[in-house]
């Protein structure tokens, strides 16, 4: 799939982020070696230690249905409809990615393609 179509569909995942306490709206689109794409949200709790971020979100919608191999993800951001600043994934997500994909996967935010090594040199496994 083209990098600019799965970012377009982290975009439209953003429309289902529950974000009432930061206001800041994240949508990813995970990319499965299967093919199908499993969206995620973040979801926040106004006890923050209760949020999850978008990037694990879908990555556990996709593994609870038996999904463990993966292409990239692309990730949205924004808190007022502008996406074309990068959301980086935070370390709690970059290890979440480790523990399905190689050093290459591919992550895709708004300003191009990384690789996990990128983000994550010293994956902990």
């Amino acid at each position: 799939m083209d990098s600019v179509l799965l970012f377009e569909e982290a975009v439209d995942a953003s429309g289902n982020s529950y974000s009432c306490y930061s206001g800041f709206r994240v949508g990813a689109a995970l990319l499965a070696k299967n093919g199908k794409i499993y969206k995620g949200c973040n979801i926040e709790n106004v006890s923050y230690s209760m949020t999850i971020c978008a990037e694990r979100t879908a990555f556990f919608k996709a593994v609870s249905e038996g999904v463990t191999e993966f292409r990239a993800i692309a990730i949205a951001g924004s808190k007022n409809d502008d996406f074309t600043k990068p959301c980086n994934p935070c370390g709690a997500c970059l290890q979440v990615m480790a523990e399905f994909c190689d050093d290459d996967f591919i992550i895709i935010l708004s300003d191009g393609e990384y690789k996990l090594s990128d983000f994550l040199p010293n994956r902990f496994d």
